[in-house]
Order: structure tokens, then C-alpha cells, then sequence
């Protein structure tokens, strides 16, 4: 199988304001989300967008630091299985690329991992525990 991707994910200082700016593009993000720490909007033709405020992902990645000049959007690949995101990221480990964090089973019930792409853009895979 082939890891595809599944969900932009976006991280948000304010999420209140970061939310009304995608509504204003169009996104159909559900009116009472704005103190969520994360929401999800499915786009036509299922990809979704993701939204986590900065203390939902220093949650999981304590060392996380707001970036400067940018650096707040990430992609996130969906594997088949949680071994799939172990052999993808580890076969992007042997290309030579920067693992950011390895797989683990996160609180959330997906097998995760974050890798950087050669500018620096975080990429997550992941996979339903269950």
C-alpha cells in the first residue's frame, strides 16, 4: 500500500480567529468550535483540515516552539496500518530525511510520526490503532 494524504494541519495562536479567517474562505467549520483545542472541516473530496492550538501540540511534542516567519502548516499522511507508518518512516530515515518524532502510540488511538520534507514542512503519518 501507498501512504496518501489524508488532512492539512494547521496550528493556531488564536483559534477563534484562525477559524473565521477559513470561514470567510468557505470552509464549512462548525460555528461553536472556537474554544475546541483541535477541529477537523472534511473538504469535498475528503481531505480534511485540521486545526490544533499551540498547547494541544506542546501536549504531545513538548519541545515545540512557535515557528518564526512561517512554519505553522504540516501535511499528514494516512497509513493502512500502524506497521505502515513504522516501514514509511523508517524508509525516509535510510533516504536521509529529519525524523522529528518517531512512531508512537498516541493518546489519541493512531500509531504517529513526524518527519520534516527537505524545506522543513512537517509531515505526519499516521494509522488507526485499533
Amino acid at each position: 500500500m501507498t501512504p496518501r494524504l489524508d488532512a492539512i494541519g494547521l496550528v493556531a495562536a488564536d483559534m477563534a480567529a484562525s477559524l473565521a479567517f477559513y470561514r470567510r474562505l468557505g470552509l464549512d467549520v462548525p460555528a461553536d468550535a472556537d474554544s475546541r483545542p483541535h477541529v477537523e472541516c472534511t473538504l469535498p473530496g475528503g481531505t480534511r483540515v485540521l486545526w490544533d492550538t499551540e498547547d494541544t501540540i506542546r501536549s504531545f511534542d513538548p519541545d515545540w516552539t512557535r515557528p518564526e516567519g512561517g512554519g505553522r502548516t504540516g501535511l499528514a499522511f494516512a497509513c493502512d496500518s500502524p506497521a505502515e507508518v513504522d516501514a514509511t518512516y523508517d524508509a525516509l530515515m535510510a533516504a536521509g530525511y529529519d525524523g522529528h518524532l518517531k512512531p508512537w502510540d498516541a493518546f489519541w488511538g493512531q500509531r504517529y510520526a513526524v518527519v520534516h520534507d527537505p524545506d522543513g514542512v512537517e509531515v505526519s503519518l499516521f494509522a488507526a490503532l485499533a
